[in-house]
């Protein structure tokens, strides 16, 4: 695993919040700013982090209610407008005022949210399998499993249960591949049991919003005309049309590439042949300017 340092910050209303920061890269190279899924952490980004660590700086946000950081007295919180005032908050301590957003589904709500606000922020955005319009059979999916306990007996379980639900999502998937995903998802609790990394009530604001966004993305995609911008698209994906990742890339135009990852549904994990020839071009991009 490549090595990084812990790091945390106070949220405005209080939370003590946790990052991962792998330090790199030259002087002139941007961070990336990995904002992880819905029921993801940090932990998600270490396939990225062991491609990209060293040459790149990498700071990757648990995101509040998740793994090292605090969860939230109002459950009604966890919403992406109090998430992206929590990552401002970040950015200002860390003196950071120009990134590449990497994210992840509920990142990449983040991430459209950041571009509305301060797209002078960023020196490159990746969108991995999110849009402006989710597809309400891959939010129904979402919601049948966000904020349901599980508890098992050891992590081959914990894997064999990740793969019963997941099968259709990483249909290639080895018994390996199940356990890494499930030592990024649960955590080891003071019972000995393997458990969910994350406060169960983030799934409280889903059964009250339509989407994860609550309001019109389309028009921010004006916003990434101009910044290198890759779309990631799981094959598979429930979540993300094919209809919408092609209006995304009309409306942002020319600076947009959509990158279809076979073989996989929502999410791409970032470390497939196709995802890492794609990132490196968004890369290259960012660093030609």
């Amino acid at each position: 695993m490549s090595s990084y340092s812990d790091g945390y910050w106070w949220s405005p209303d209080g939370l003590r919040l946790h990052y991962r920061d792998y330090a790199g890269g030259e002087d002139d190279r941007p961070p990336l700013l990995c904002l992880p899924g819905l029921t993801r952490n940090a932990r998600d980004f270490e396939p990225l982090a062991a491609r990209l660590a060293g040459d790149w700086r990498l700071i990757c946000p648990d995101m509040r209610g998740r793994a090292e950081s605090a969860q939230a007295k109002d459950p009604m919180t966890y919403v992406p407008l109090t998430y992206l005032q929590d990552i401002t908050r970040l950015l200002a301590d860390l003196a950071i005022t120009r990134f590449v957003a990497v994210g992840t589904s509920l990142g990449g709500i983040i991430t459209m949210l950041i571009a509305a606000t301060h797209r002078e922020w960023l020196a490159g955005a990746l969108l991995n399998d999110v849009g402006p319009t989710l597809e309400e059979a891959g939010l129904a999916r979402i919601r049948t499993y966000v904020g349901i306990g599980q508890s098992h007996p050891s992590w081959v379980h914990a894997a064999r249960a990740l793969e019963e639900s997941n099968r259709d999502v990483y249909p290639a998937y080895g018994l390996d591949q199940w356990l890494a995903m499930a030592k990024r998802l649960y955590r080891l609790n003071s019972a000995g049991r393997i458990v969910l990394d994350y406060d169960m009530r983030i799934a409280e604001p889903l059964r009250v919003a339509s989407d994860e966004a609550g309001v019109d993305m389309w028009p921010v995609m004006q916003a990434f005309r101009g910044i290198p911008t890759l779309l990631l698209r799981g094959e598979r994906s429930d979540l993300l049309s094919a209809v919408t990742a092609a209006r995304m890339v009309e409306e942002i135009g020319p600076d947009a590439e959509l990158a279809i990852i076979p073989h996989v549904g929502h999410t791409p994990l970032l470390d497939e042949p196709a995802s890492v020839v794609a990132i490196d071009r968004l890369l290259a991009r960012v660093l030609n300017g």
